[in-house]
């Protein structure tokens, strides 16, 4: 170590490569080269290299799946070096799964101005769960090496963030965690075991809702200073007030029609059982109304079944991208959606941009989506309290123009406010480590 006289103050100056920095030296004056030993320190003269991993991206038989976590990506691009590493599973083909949430990522989807890279672990479907965020890390491990991020940041918290955790640990890097609703809200002891870890190690928590939050803390031990509440944005040149008779035109709708629309995955813990008995009791005296199902999902068979049915007034249109999914919008009267649980429902938040008016469930996060303004709530699993929700928002006038001023949050300023949660946990982070 030499000294040199500057200003009349004597200055220290270590060699290019010292194992070691002075807590009383600024962190600027490091050389860019000195952080083999924390790679948590990192020069500012190049934008934060932030590791997403996660695999809730758009797949094939669903692509809209993830698609909050690609829209706060592709924002999150603006603002760092940001690389996508997305998890998947491989199955044996006679152990493969028919099920479409089995199906590889869409790249055509994913890989639009971002950098998307895929990394494949060995699996069996059910058998291999309790080994699965080992076997994550594993294939996570060489890519994400390669990459040198200065974090990591991963949603979905198990397998995808305990592999990242993993990970992120051996690199010595800040991990922040993720968690949307159901990977949180997960009921068997092996699942809350193999997700408590993520939830409590995580340098950040970023959750939808404060619901998840004040859940994380309750069930799970989280730190409530590690915890960011960051809502779900809307994509308003997507969805956005627009001529309903001339979006049902386009959807092949009749103008007479009451439609009623849920767009999600099939599945029964949205609901959706509930919602096409209570449709049956509306018809009775609303005989115009109409149920249109938009997504894909385990129940799709059961659901098809009954469509075919010509006086059930239900239809099913699959899986749209997101434009098709804002026609349907525009073409309906309301949006229903009476889940069993959510974390922060999208869906609810894209109608409202449309001017369509809710009936949903108080569950999770959704209370802190609408109001009696916006939107009728009734009790999850009540067909008959739904159908007079449903009748009601019918009947009832709405402003369409309020409704669709009333949100205005674009995925802008969520991926701003998750950048700061990931800065927060780099500085946070180096900071413990000196």
């Amino acid at each position: 170590m030499d000294t040199r006289e500057g200003g009349g103050a004597r200055i220290l100056h270590r060699p290019r490569c010292a194992p070691y920095r002075f807590r009383s030296e600024p962190a600027a004056t490091r050389h860019p080269g000195c952080y083999r030993y924390n790679r948590a320190f990192r020069p500012a003269c190049r934008p934060m290299r932030i590791l997403v991993v996660t695999s809730q991206f758009p797949i094939a038989g669903e692509p809209t799946r993830g698609r909050p976590i690609l829209q706060t990506v592709r924002e999150l691009a603006q603002l760092a070096e940001v690389r996508v590493l997305s998890p998947v599973a491989r199955y044996p083909r006679w152990a493969r799964p028919r099920s479409y949430l089995y199906q590889a990522p869409a790249p055509a989807e994913t890989s639009r101005d971002i950098d998307v890279r895929f990394a494949s672990y060995p699996a069996l479907p059910m058998l291999s769960r309790p080994f699965n965020g080992w076997l994550c890390a594993r294939a996570l491990s060489e890519p994400a090496r390669a990459f040198k991020p200065d974090v990591i940041l991963s949603w979905w918290l198990y397998p995808d963030a305990f592999g990242a955790l993993k990970v992120a640990s051996k690199l010595g890097v800040p991990l922040v965690a993720g968690a949307r609703g159901s990977d949180i809200r997960v009921r068997d002891a092996i699942s809350r075991r193999l997700t408590a870890p993520v939830v409590r190690k995580a340098d950040r928590l970023l959750v939808v809702s404060a619901d998840l939050g004040r859940l994380a803390v309750r069930d799970y031990g989280a730190d409530p200073s590690r915890i960011r509440v960051i809502a779900n944005g809307c994509d308003a040149g997507t969805f956005h007030l627009r001529d309903r008779a001339d979006a049902r035109r386009q959807c092949g709708i009749s103008d007479e029609s009451e439609l009623v629309l849920y767009v999600g995955r099939l599945v029964a813990e949205k609901g959706l059982r509930e919602l096409i008995e209570a449709m049956q009791e509306l018809r009775r005296s609303r005989p115009r109304a109409e149920l249109v199902l938009v997504g894909d999902g385990p129940m799709r068979g059961e659901l098809a079944s009954r469509a075919a049915d010509p006086d059930c007034g239900l239809r099913l249109v699959g899986a749209q991208p997101a434009t098709q999914v804002a026609q349907w919008m525009a073409a309906c009267n309301l949006l229903a959606l009476p889940s069993y649980s959510e974390g922060h429902p999208n869906v609810l938040v894209e109608a409202l941009a449309c001017g369509r008016p809710v009936v949903s469930t108080p569950v999770g996060g959704v209370p802190e989506v609408v109001d009696e303004s916006c939107a009728l709530l009734v009790a999850p699993r009540d067909q008959r309290a739904l159908a007079v929700a449903l009748a009601a928002t019918l009947e009832r006038e709405w402003d369409e123009q309020a409704l669709s001023q009333r949100f205005s949050r674009g995925w802008d300023a969520v991926a701003k406010e998750t950048f700061t949660a990931c800065q927060e946990a780099r500085i946070g982070y180096r900071t413990n480590r000196m």
